[in-house]
């Protein structure tokens, strides 16, 4: 009886692995795509009921894989080593999707960008503030999480910004950072920041070009509704009145 269960389940498996690798994720439920990584550091054991629990608990897949590997254990059928699929296949989708920026002219591909900002900051239940370095020619040097919890102009340095821009030899500069509301509009708090960033760049010659605030499926564009125009000729205004 208990051999034949066990057998079951290893078909289970299989019919799992072998439809991913014909189709992809096509036709996969979330739960499935779950249960398939538990499975691949999980001998024998049935994933599939751990898999619809941490659903169940973490309401969406992105929010499974941004679980930390503590709630992840909190869940019945997760433990420390199962959950390295979990955590592996998000680590990986980072980093490729941020080596894929890497020397490309961001302001003339900006789907590269959104799609490592949806994919690295939406769904992280704590607000994250990253700068994305770059050369003389706009092109991506690096990406760097720079401050982490909740964002006030007390909390986000211009100094450590500014510090961290010339050790990489950058010239230009691209802020993004999550609303873990889902709600991208700006605070006043989120706009008395950029500023001090735009101010504190242009005294030693570092441009920024954008803020991106991202939300649910959803993103705020300093650049675009003019607040970081505004800013430079406020800039410009008050050094010609000094």
């Amino acid at each position: 009886m208990a051999a034949s269960k066990q057998h079951k389940g290893e078909g289970h498996r299989q019919r799992l692995r072998e439809k991913f690798l014909k189709s992809g994720l096509s036709g996969f439920h979330d739960y499935e795509v779950v249960e398939l990584l538990l499975t691949l550091v999980t001998p024998r054991k049935d994933c599939k009921t751990a898999a619809k629990s941490a659903l169940q608990r973490f309401k969406t897949l992105p929010g499974v894989l941004e679980a930390s590997a503590k709630e992840l254990c909190e869940v019945e059928g997760i433990g420390p080593k199962n959950l390295l699929g979990i955590k592996l296949v998000k680590a990986v989708g980072d980093r490729y999707l941020e080596q894929k920026l890497i020397e490309k002219d961001l302001l003339n591909n900006s789907k590269e960008l959104f799609d490592y900002l949806y994919h690295s900051i939406r769904d992280k239940s704590r607000e994250c503030f990253n700068v994305i370095f770059l050369d003389a020619k706009n092109r991506v040097i690096t990406t760097e999480t720079l401050f982490e919890g909740t964002l006030t102009a007390s909390s986000v340095y211009p100094r450590e910004v500014v510090v961290a821009a010339l050790n990489h030899h950058a010239a230009a500069l691209i802020f993004a950072h999550n609303h873990p509301s889902g709600d991208p509009e700006p605070s006043a708090e989120d706009v008395a920041i950029t500023r001090r960033l735009v101010f504190s760049c242009r005294v030693v010659g570092i441009t920024v070009h954008e803020h991106l605030i991202v939300g649910n499926n959803r993103y705020f564009s300093f650049a675009d509704q003019g607040y970081i125009a505004r800013m430079n000729r406020e800039f410009d205004t008050q050094t010609q009145n000094d």
